[in-house]
Parts: C-alpha cells; structure tokens; sequence
C-alpha cells in the first residue's frame, strides 16, 4: 500500500471491486531489475496488465516486451515501442497472425516444435526463432511446465530445422515457473541450455540469444528474494555453464514488475455459518475467481487481505467470490485468517494483484462487471 494509492482510495468512491495500481512501483521495479541484471535486457510479459498507461511508461523507460498475441503487439506497438523491442513469445500461433506479426514489423518469434517452425519459415521468411525448452518448474507457486516446451534434444532438431528453411536460429528460452522463490532455480536450465548451444555450434549453428524467462516474484504473505539477489544468483550460473562466452540475454518479468504496484479494493457482502457448531465463518467478497482472482486457483496464490480491524482477535475463515459457481471459493483447504470483528459492507484490501488480475476477469459472468483499473 503506497500513500498514492492511499490517497486516490480516500478520496474516491466505487459501486464494487477496483484494482489501483501505483506507476511509480512499476517505474521503481523496471530500473531495479536493469540494475539487477544490467547487460540483460528486459522484456516486460504484456499479459500481466496491459493497460496502456503502464505500456506507456515502459516504452519511454526502454522496456521490451514479450507479447502472447497480435492484439498485444498492437498494445505495445501504440504505446510507442518499436517492432525490433518485441517478442512473439507465444509458441501457439495461428500462421495468421504470425503474418500479421511480420507484416508489423516483428522479427522475433518463440517455437517449440517443427510445426511452429514452418508456419514461420512460410509467413515470417528470414525472422529470428528461438526455442522454448521444457523446464519442471519446480519450487514455483505457479508452475509452467509439460504445456509449452520440447526436451533439448529436440530443441536441437527444431533449430536446426529453422536454419534449413532460411530461418535464423537465434537462441533458446525456458521458464522456471510463475511466482518463483528460488534464485537458483535456474540452475539446471542454463546447464541444459549451454549443452544445446555447444551441440549446435558443433553442427555449424551458432546460437547467440539466451531468454531467461520470468519467474520473479512478486511479495504476498511469504517473504521473496529481492531482484539483486536473483542477478546475483543467475549471473554465477551462466558463468559457470557458459564460461566466458555468456550469450545475449532477456528476461521476461511480468509479475515481478507489476504485482506489487496494485492493490484491490473489496467489499465484504455476506458472513455465515454452514452449521452452528462449524467454527469456521464463510465470508463472501464482492470479487471472485471469475471476477480476477483466478489465481486463487487450488490456493496456488495466497493474497494479502487487510482490513481495519486486522489488530483484533483472528479466527479462521473460509473466503469466497459473489457469483453463483460452487468452484468460486478462494480459500477452503486452508483456511483463512481474518479479524471476528470484520462485519457485512467493510472494505478489505487485496494485496499484490497489479499483475493477472484484470486480464482474468470475465466479461460478464452472472452479469458482474469486469474489474475496474485505475493506474495512478
């Protein structure tokens, strides 16, 4: 909580949730990861909130961007980014739109199978690929795994295919997984990634770009790693896998950039019991899983929630959405700390949802209104 977003809660009012999201945190988080890691160059994951205003302030910082559509390459291309700052990193592509892509100007473009690569060679004639490589994810709150990737033996052949039809081979990427509290996850990535490098120069490809992926997290209720520390620990390993010959490098931090820029602020709109002798309260916000909270998905990400009387007795609760879907609970296999004195209408605030909160919520389930942003 900033005094800004303070300040804009106190002397605004809504009918319903708001997300409010603080520039100045996204401004800090850019330069402390350009510090952190300063010959990398940082590729912000657009899917994380694309709201213009923030787009905007990183294009004028010098941002890249990682793009998972058309449409947010168009987003970033009208906040002022040139097409040589991003990224097709999306390795499910209609041959389309990867047309459409080309035509803008953007030259680089994730693959992961022979199939990707061919619809690229067709409609993207002479671009740069580079190859996503499977990653387990272990240790993330949100892993990444078995959807987007091919083992690097394949990640061999897929490049080496890329180069055959006129393509430029270009590097790998890989991911740790989202909300990533282990600098040195990355460890065993780039020891797979420098093999792939030396088994292509061997064959007469000479890879030069290495995406390191996103993973930073954001702060809930479990203390992370600062961003220095992660530089630190990634800067060691590549030196240790790569020698001397450490090639480009990019990141890609979505949340890390923007979740701990926004808060949510809710309304409480009922507190019950399932049984008298239930101990546990049920208390139901005005904001759900389909509302933008999606990542409460199997209690994978547990949000702060404050609320003014957090200095009195706590009891456990079960916390969930306002919509009528059994599945929009947030928090139910562990339940939920919150203040006995917290009553029907009081606001709570959510902490650290600048990022995947207003680009999850639906249009219109049960007729609610899609999460309003403010960007401050």
């Amino acid at each position: 909580m900033t005094d800004r977003i303070k300040q804009f809660l106190a002397r605004t009012r809504d009918d319903g949730p708001r997300l409010v999201v603080d520039l100045e945190v996204v401004r800090d988080n850019y330069l402390a990861f350009a510090k952190a890691l300063p010959d990398t160059r940082v590729f912000y994951a657009v899917k994380a909130n694309p709201a213009p205003e923030i787009l905007d302030l990183l294009a004028r910082l010098g941002s890249c961007f990682d793009a998972a559509s058309v449409a947010e390459i168009e987003q970033t291309l009208a906040a002022g980014a040139s097409p040589d700052r991003i990224s097709y990193g999306n390795t499910i592509k209609k041959e389309r739109d990867i047309a459409r892509a080309h035509a803008l100007g953007v030259r680089l473009f994730a693959v992961d199978s022979d199939a990707e690569v061919d619809k690229i060679a067709r409609v993207a004639p002479g671009s740069k690929v580079f190859c996503r490589i499977l990653c387990d994810g272990a240790g993330a709150e949100w892993p990444l795994s078995r959807k987007f990737g091919c083992t690097p033996e394949l990640a061999v052949s897929v490049l080496e295919r890329a180069h055959r039809l006129g393509l430029v081979a270009h590097g790998l990427s890989f991911h740790v997984g989202s909300q990533q509290p282990n600098p040195r996850a990355w460890e065993g990535a780039l020891k797979a990634s420098a093999a792939v490098f030396k088994e292509l120069a061997e064959r007469g490809i000479q890879l030069s770009m290495l995406n390191l992926g996103g993973g930073f997290p954001t702060r809930y209720l479990k203390p992370v790693p600062g961003v220095r520390a992660y530089g630190q620990t990634i800067f060691r390993a590549l030196r240790k896998h790569f020698g001397n010959r450490i090639p480009e490098t990019i990141i890609e931090p979505g949340r890390g950039m923007v979740g701990n820029a926004g808060i949510i602020e809710a309304e409480v709109v009922l507190i019950s019991r399932k049984s008298e002798e239930d101990p546990r309260r049920w208390v139901y916000l005005d904001i759900g899983k389909f509302n933008g909270l999606a990542e409460t998905m199997d209690e994978m990400i547990r949000y702060p929630i404050r609320t003014d009387y957090d200095d009195d007795v706590m009891s456990p609760c079960v916390v969930a959405g306002p919509t009528c879907d059994s599945v929009d609970v947030l928090y139910e296999k562990e339940p939920y700390m919150l203040p006995v004195s917290l009553e029907i209408g009081a606001k709570v605030l959510i902490e650290g949802t600048g990022a995947y909160t207003t680009t999850y919520a639906s249009v219109g389930f049960n007729g609610f209104p899609p999460l309003k942003s403010y960007v401050i």
